[in-house]
């Protein structure tokens, strides 16, 4: 091979090393510009800030600017709304605190595609509070979140009914923070389609745990597994 075939045959691959390279790096930074966007902290701003703050104004955990500025009013609320919800307290919304605001993260659409923020908080809820009840029974526990948002007596979305002071024991005894089962996404699904295995209810207890007088004097509706629907 004469050397100007040699030249050019090595400034080939030198070329080719180079494009490889430069694909590489380009990959790696948005890996990283991937994952710094499911984390936002004081001196992040746009719109997903603004929606941040909007949904923490609407459930009294902020009273500063809807402004889409993440300062230190917004990183208070946040830290509120961590601590009164079960969640690690740093004042930074990364993903466990996106989910439980209802705004998706890359986890939660991972796990069902397009899952919508809605989606991802009702089967978190349903894992929690059905943790190894019968399928049906998941299905009715998410009924029930959809029926009370169409209940005068409760908030109107998905969100502001799961989060309301003392709905839900989950949010008190750990169970909100456990990682949420297969079964409660499809059962989210199911119910959020339309399926209501409770028959309307509105609420549901256990019987072998419930201390509560006034929970037991709701109609009720039917049981099933551990727990008992009521109207």
């Amino acid at each position: 091979m004469c050397e100007g075939a040699i030249f050019i045959l090595k400034r080939r691959k030198l070329i080719l090393a180079l494009a490889v390279i430069f694909a590489l790096n380009i990959a790696a930074a948005a890996l990283v510009q991937a994952a710094s966007a499911e984390t936002y902290e004081r001196g992040s701003s746009g719109a997903t800030v603004r929606e941040i703050q909007q949904r923490l104004l609407d459930w009294g955990y902020y009273s500063g600017s809807v402004d889409g500025i993440y300062g230190s009013e917004t990183e208070k609320a946040v830290r509120y709304f961590q601590e009164k919800n079960g969640l690690a307290v740093d004042g930074r919304t990364g993903p466990a605190t996106l989910e439980a605001l209802g705004m998706p993260s890359g986890a939660a659409q991972d796990a069902y595609g397009d899952a919508s923020g809605e989606l991802a908080l009702l089967a978190r809820l349903i894992s929690a509070e059905a943790r190894g009840e019968p399928y049906a029974g998941q299905v009715a526990v998410g009924a029930v979140v959809l029926n009370r948002v169409e209940h005068p007596s409760f908030p109107n979305t998905i969100a502001e009914v799961i989060f309301q002071p003392g709905a839900f024991s989950c949010m008190l005894d750990g169970q909100w923070d456990e990682p949420v089962a297969d079964s409660a996404w499809a059962a989210a699904r199911e119910a959020m389609s339309g399926s209501d295995p409770s028959g309307g209810a509105i609420y549901y207890f256990n019987p072998e745990t419930a201390t509560s007088a006034w929970i037991w004097s709701r109609p009720e509706i039917l049981t099933i597994g551990r727990h008992r629907f009521c109207a």
